[in-house]
C-alpha cells in the first residue's frame, strides 16, 4: 500500500522538477543573449496548479501527502487502507480454509496413526488457526480502538506524565489553561478531551509514527468539528482554539515524535545536508536569482532569511516552525522587490528560496518538514500563506535532490568538477563570503599601495629638508667668508651733562610751586 501511494505521489514532484529544469534552461539562454528583465521574464515559472492538490479540490498539495491536500490524502489513505484490510481478510480466510481442508484430508488418510501423533497434529492446527485469527484481528477496523479497560487505564496518571516537566512545558500549560478559561464550559470540555488524548498517546508510543500522526490528525478533525457543530463556535475562534491546542499537545509530545528512531528521518537529514554541502558552489546566476547582494539592504534581507530558516529547527510547535518559513519567505520577497524596484512575483520567489536553502543548509530540514506534515493542524497547510510557503519549501527541497547539469545549464564535465571540489566558478560568480573575501583583499592591496606612496613621499620630503638645511648652511658660510666680522673695542661710557660744571652752587634754586588763592 505504501509503495502504491508512493508511485502515485511521484506525479507532482516529477511535474515540478520538469518545470524547474525547463525554466532554468530558458533563463540561461536569455542571459546568454543579454536580454533585459523587462523584455523577457527570467527565473522559474511554476503554474499555480502544480502547487495545488492533484484531486482538484483547490487546496495546496504536498509531496509528503503524495500530491494531495490533507483532506484528500486522508480520504485516499483510508480507501487504500480499507482495501488492504479487505485483501488481508480474504487472504486470512483463504489460508484458514486451506488449513482446514489439509487437516481434514490428513485425518481421513492417516486415521490409523497413533494418538500421540494425532494430538501433535491437533496442536499444530490450533496454533495455525490462532495465528490466522491474530492476523484477522490485527487488520480489523476495531484494532485501532482500545477497549474500555484500556481507556480507563489510560486515565490513570503514569509516572512519565507526572514527572517534572520543563519550564517551557509548564509555561505553555499555564497559558493554555488561562486561554480556555474565557470559554467556560466549552473550555472545560476541550481541556478534558486534550488530556485524554495526551494520556492515550502515551500508550501508543509503540505504534509507527504514521499511525501516531493519524491519531493526531483525527483528534484535530474531531475537536474542530465538535466545536463547530455542537458548540456553534465561529470559524475564526475555532482557528485560534486549534492553534492553542496544537501548541499545548505538541510541546508535550515533541521529544517523542520529532525525528523518532523508528524512522529514517535522521538518515535523510544527513543525506540532504551532504547534498547541499556538495552544491555550495552554485551561484545566484546559475539559478537565475533576481537578487543583488551587493546592495546592503538586500544583503541584510538575505541574512535574515537564512537566519529564519535555520531558526525553524529550534521551535517545538509546528505552527512556530511554519512561522519561521513564512518570515523567511517575506524577507525573500523584500530582497527581490528592492533589487528589481518592483513587486516580486512567484516566478522569482522559488529560485531565490532554493538559493537560500543552499546557502543556509538548515539543520534537520527533512525532519522538520516531516514533523510539520505529520502533526500540524491540516487547515494551515491547505490554505493561506503558510500553506503556500510550506509547499514551495517542499518543492525546493525536491528540486535540490534532483538538481543536475540541465538544471544549471552546465556541461557534465564542469558539473562533475564542481561537485568533486576540483575547481569552482569564477570569482564574480562566487558566493557572498568569497566575494567579500576578494573585496577585502583588493582593499588591503589599495591600502598597501597608498602606504608605500606616502612612505616614498615622506622620504622625499626628508631628503628635501636635509638638502635645504645644507644649502642654507653653505650660504651662511659664504657670506661670513666674504664679509668677515670685525670686533671693535667698546666706547667710553657716557657721563652726566652737568658733571663738568663747577659753579653749580651759584645757580639759583629751582622754582618752587606756589599756591594761588582764588
Amino acid at each position: 500500500m505504501t509503495h502504491f501511494l508512493f508511485i502515485i505521489g511521484k506525479i507532482l514532484v516529477s511535474r515540478m522538477i520538469i518545470h524547474l529544469q525547463q525554466h532554468f534552461l530558458v533563463c540561461s539562454l536569455v542571459s546568454g543573449k543579454k536580454m533585459s528583465l523587462k523584455s523577457e521574464r527570467r527565473g522559474i515559472h511554476v503554474d499555480q496548479s502544480d502547487l495545488l492538490c492533484k484531486k482538484g479540490c483547490g487546496y495546496y498539495g504536498n509531496p509528503a501527502w503524495q500530491g494531495f491536500c490533507s483532506k484528500c490524502w486522508r480520504e485516499e489513505y483510508h480507501k487504500a487502507r480499507q482495501k488492504q484490510i479487505q485483501e488481508d481478510w480474504e487472504l486470512a480466510e483463504r489460508l484458514q480454509r486451506e488449513e482446514e481442508e489439509a487437516f481434514a484430508s490428513s485425518q481421513s488418510s492417516q486415521g490409523a496413526q497413533s494418538l500421540t501423533f494425532s494430538k501433535f497434529e491437533e496442536k499444530k492446527t490450533n496454533e495455525k488457526t490462532r495465528k490466522v485469527t491474530t492476523v484477522k484481528k490485527f487488520f480489523s477496523a476495531s484494532s485501532r480502538v482500545g477497549s474500555k479497560k484500556e481507556i480507563q487505564e489510560a486515565k490513570a496518571p503514569s509516572p512519565s506524565i507526572n514527572r517534572q516537566t520543563s519550564i517551557e512545558t509548564d509555561r505553555v500549560s499555564k497559558e493554555f489553561i488561562e486561554f480556555l478559561k474565557t470559554f467556560h464550559k466549552t473550555g472545560q470540555e476541550i481541556y478534558k478531551q486534550t488530556k485524554l488524548f495526551l494520556e492515550g498517546m502515551h500508550y501508543k508510543r509503540d505504534l509507527s509514527i504514521e499511525e501516531q500522526s493519524e491519531c493526531a490528525q483525527d483528534f484535530y478533525h474531531n475537536v474542530a468539528e465538535r466545536m463547530q457543530t455542537r458548540g456553534k463556535v465561529p470559524p475564526e475562534r475555532v482557528e485560534k482554539i486549534m492553534d492553542q491546542i496544537e501548541k499545548y499537545i505538541m510541546t508535550r509530545l515533541y521529544k517523542h515524535v520529532f525525528c523518532p528512531e523508528t524512522t529514517d528521518d535522521e538518515k535523510k537529514d544527513l543525506a540532504i545536508q551532504k547534498r547541499i554541502r556538495a552544491l555550495r558552489w552554485v551561484t545566484p546566476q546559475m539559478l537565475c536569482v533576481p537578487v543583488n547582494e551587493d546592495i546592503p539592504e538586500v544583503s541584510d534581507m538575505v541574512v535574515k532569511a537564512i537566519t529564519d530558516i535555520i531558526e525553524m529547527d529550534s521551535k517545538r510547535v509546528p505552527r512556530d516552525k511554519l512561522a519561521c518559513i513564512t518570515k523567511c519567505s517575506k524577507h525573500i520577497f523584500n530582497a527581490i522587490k528592492i533589487t528589481k524596484n518592483e513587486p516580486a512575483s512567484a516566478d522569482d520567489f522559488l529560485p531565490t528560496l532554493i538559493y537560500i536553502v543552499l546557502k543556509g543548509n538548515p539543520p534537520r530540514l527533512q525532519s522538520n518538514i516531516q514533523y510539520i506534515t505529520r502533526f500540524c493542524n491540516p487547515s494551515r497547510l491547505m490554505t493561506g500563506e503558510d500553506g503556500y510557503y510550506f509547499t514551495n519549501l517542499c518543492c525546493a527541497m525536491a528540486f535540490i535532490e534532483k538538481l543536475d547539469t540541465q538544471s544549471l545549464n552546465l556541461s557534465q564535465e564542469d558539473f562533475d568538477r564542481y561537485m568533486s571540489g576540483q575547481t569552482s566558478p569564477r570569482k564574480q560568480d562566487a558566493c557572498l563570503g568569497i566575494k567579500q573575501m576578494y573585496k577585502n583583499l583588493d582593499l588591503l592591496s589599495q591600502l598597501n599601495e597608498q602606504q608605500e606612496r606616502i612612505m616614498n613621499e615622506a622620504k622625499k620630503l626628508e631628503k628635501d629638508l636635509i638638502d635645504w638645511t645644507d644649502g642654507i648652511t653653505r650660504e651662511v658660510q659664504d657670506i661670513v667668508e666674504k664679509y668677515p666680522l670685525e670686533i671693535k673695542p667698546p666706547n667710553q661710557p657716557l657721563v652726566a651733562v652737568d658733571s663738568e660744571n663747577i659753579e653749580n652752587d651759584k645757580l639759583p634754586p629751582p622754582l618752587q610751586p606756589q599756591v594761588c588763592a582764588g
